[in-house]
């Protein structure tokens, strides 16, 4: 990126603050963390780097914030589908469709949560991991509240639900504009087939 900033107009603070962030979102989702600058930043702002650094202190400070937000939508989104119905496959259905839902915006921000590259980065993997353990153990209160089967025991199952996923949602979409690639719904479906396949063996308490 080569170009200099336009000259920047005067905007409130929180108004700036959210256009410095929809910026860094577009510019690290395009780009990734490493290969993003704060330079590269305040030219997709229009602003000048002074500007930008009275809003973060830094590139990996920004990054976070905008991390946080992305995990905070996805969780959300995970929770709602938990709760939308009583009716477990129904649940379960809709649950993976929330993460195929996720990684489906055409914003591709879930890239800043899955695709960073700071994978050994402890902040960010710090983040992932506690988003998976409550996404897993919400599920796992479901199975033990529905089945014989031990807190742990309904945990690990939790875990494995989750990473199927998430793990299914990512490859889909990391196949965009590949031929032959199933549209949400029937891809979400597979999903969920083979889920509820294995989660459907196990008995419902009384």
């Amino acid at each position: 990126m080569t170009s200099s900033p336009m000259r920047q107009s005067r905007l409130p603070r929180d108004e700036r603050r959210r256009q410095l962030l929809e910026a860094a979102q577009q510019v690290f989702v395009e780009h990734g963390y490493h290969d993003t600058s704060m330079d590269d930043i305040a030219v997709a702002a229009a602003v000048s780097k002074p500007v930008l650094y009275q809003h973060f202190p830094g590139k990996h400070e920004l990054f976070l914030d905008l991390m946080d937000t992305q995990l905070t939508l996805l969780q959300g989104a995970l929770a709602d589908a938990l709760g939308s119905t009583t009716d477990n496959k129904e649940r379960v259905l809709a649950t993976i469709r929330a993460c195929f839902q996720f990684v489906d915006r055409p914003d591709r921000a879930y890239r800043l949560i899955f695709d960073s590259g700071l994978n050994n980065d402890p902040e960010v993997a710090g983040r992932v991991e506690e988003m998976d353990h409550r996404f897993a153990t919400d599920i796992a209160e479901i199975i033990a509240a529905d089945t014989r089967l031990s807190r742990e025991e309904a945990l690990l199952l939790g875990h494995g639900l989750a990473g199927l996923a998430q793990s299914a949602s990512r490859h889909w979409a990391g196949q965009a504009g590949q031929e032959g690639r199933p549209d949400l719904e029937s891809a979400a479906d597979l999903a969920f087939r083979l889920a509820w396949r294995g989660i459907s063996r196990f008995p419902k308490e009384g």
